[in-house]
Parts: C-alpha cells; structure tokens; sequence
C-alpha cells in the first residue's frame, strides 16, 4: 500500500465538466488499501434518489453545488453547499434536486465483504459435496466473483491471484 498522501481530484474542474443533466458518480475514491470509500455524485434539477435505509454503514453527506432537500422518516432537511449531514446507519432518507440539480460528496468506511459460511447439513441431505469455490473469493475483500476466471474483482478492484 502507498501511504504517501495525493491530491485525488480537484473539485473546480471536476464540477465545471459535469454536465448539467449528467446523473451519478463523477469521481470515486478507488485507490488500493484504502479502508474509506467516497463519491462525488451529481443529481440533474428536480432528480432525486428515492427513499432507502442503510443498514451497515453511517454516511457523512457534503454539499458541494446547488442544492435540495433530504426526506426523513420525521423532517425534511434543507441541502446547501457547504452543508454537512449525518445520516446514520438505519435511517430511512431521500433525497431531492431542486432546480439547480445537487452535487454531494458522500464518505463511509468500506463496506464489509460478503463472507462464505459453511452449509448447514442434516442427515437426510443426500446431494454430495458443495464445488470449492474459494479460487473465486477476492483475498482482497472477501467477495464472492460471479466470473468463473477472475482477473480482478468486479467490488473492489483488486487483481486476484494468478491460477
């Protein structure tokens, strides 16, 4: 891992080349080791991100263009630039472009991989040993690969190792 810090993006240029009706991620913080992720992502006017729950992560939410609202089970909270939101693991929020579209960066830890666990198995099973598959789980971040060769893993990015 490099542990030496790098400017990573400079936001001016970054929302200047931003379409105005582009919608997603206009940057993603992808670098090997890392235990954070972060997205820069933009949101045409009156768009939105329709109401969900996060159920493993807290997510620093930072305005950084235009503006909007974000939905609450309870409030509607008002999005500025240089508004800075919590939005703590479990809640439920939405959130709205108003007419000049939103762009915020979101920060979090690394989501967790998915994990294998042994099957459970009763003595009437009659099917035989499972394929070994862990060839197929990234040593990176523990995510199974749906490709039958990986070369690098679809979650992370991490190369797997040569076969």
């Amino acid at each position: 891992m490099n542990a030496t810090p790098q400017v990573l993006a400079v936001l001016d240029g970054l929302l200047a080349a931003a379409a105005p009706g582009e919608r997603g991620a206009l940057w993603r913080l992808a670098e090997e080791g890392r235990e954070l992720d972060a997205n820069i992502v933009h949101l045409p006017p009156d768009a939105g991100v329709g109401e969900h729950q996060e159920d493993v992560l807290d997510v620093l939410l930072v305005v950084l263009a235009g503006g909007g609202s974000l939905r609450t089970g309870r409030d509607t909270l008002d999005l500025a630039p240089t508004t800075v939101t919590w939005l703590p693991r479990t809640s439920r929020r939405a959130l709205e472009a108003g007419p000049d579209g939103l762009t915020y960066l979101t920060v979090h830890r690394r989501r967790p991989g998915l994990t294998i666990k042994p099957a459970v198995r009763t003595p009437a099973y009659e099917g035989g040993e499972a394929p070994c598959m862990l060839d197929l789980v990234c040593p990176d971040c523990g995510r199974l690969s749906a490709d039958r060769a990986p070369k690098f893993c679809s979650a992370c990015g991490e190369p797997f190792p040569e076969r």
